[in-house]
């Protein structure tokens, strides 16, 4: 039967059509998503609370001779993970890393930009990325970013990018707005301390 699925935090399209036996493309252009769509414009940015529609499942029948194997291949979904790993605003290049997500193990070496990357289920939701060979630990949060056009969007944004702001949660305070002068600071921009439209431009371009 179709059903509404209301958004909770680490949500995206991806996992909810994994979840529901869609691929993500049938549930994000279905037309009764088609306003969420538009207000979101990307499947992995959701916010709590919002509705997406997914349709009921047409099941696919295949006919094959009888007293005989046959092979049927299952298509996934998988989505690409980046992660960018910075000190001190200097890249942290060629470093060996282990990720684990959903008790898979990758491995490999960060770029000469601090960059890594990996191919992850769709509906995997958390992690730890351990460096130095387990000397440091971080906890890998996937699905959870808001979206620009909320302050909790902005939080997770300014938080990811080393401007502490506090809690991610959805208040205007004090310490956002010194996190906000000191974004702006940074890349040559009015300190109003607002999250006006060049700081969420900027904020977007940094971090989308």
């Amino acid at each position: 039967m179709p059903t509404t699925v209301t958004v909770s935090p680490g949500d995206s399209i991806p996992s909810i059509a994994k979840e529901n036996g869609f691929f993500w493309e049938t549930i994000w252009n279905h037309p009764s998503n088609a306003a969420l769509k538009a207000k979101r414009k990307d499947p992995n940015l959701l916010f709590d609370g919002d509705e997406v529609y997914v349709p009921d499942l047409d099941l696919k029948q295949e006919s094959r001779g009888v007293d005989a194997r046959h092979k049927f291949k299952l298509k996934g979904e998988q989505v690409k993970f980046k992660l960018q790993l910075l000190m001190m605003g200097q890249p942290r290049a060629n470093e060996a890393y282990t990720l684990v997500v959903d008790g898979t193990i990758y491995s490999g070496t960060t770029t000469a930009d601090g960059r890594l990357e990996h191919v992850l289920p769709a509906n995997a939701r958390s992690g730890v990325l351990k460096l130095k060979g387990g000397k440091e630990e971080y906890p890998v949060r996937i699905g959870h970013l808001n979206p620009i056009d909320t302050v909790s969007g902005v939080q997770q944004r300014l938080n990811n990018l080393g401007f502490n702001c506090g809690a991610e949660n959805g208040e205007l305070s004090d310490t956002l707005k010194a996190a906000l002068v000191a974004f702006q600071n940074k890349y040559q921009l009015s300190p109003t301390g607002e999250i006006d439209g060049p700081t969420k431009a900027k904020l977007e371009e940094r971090h989308p």
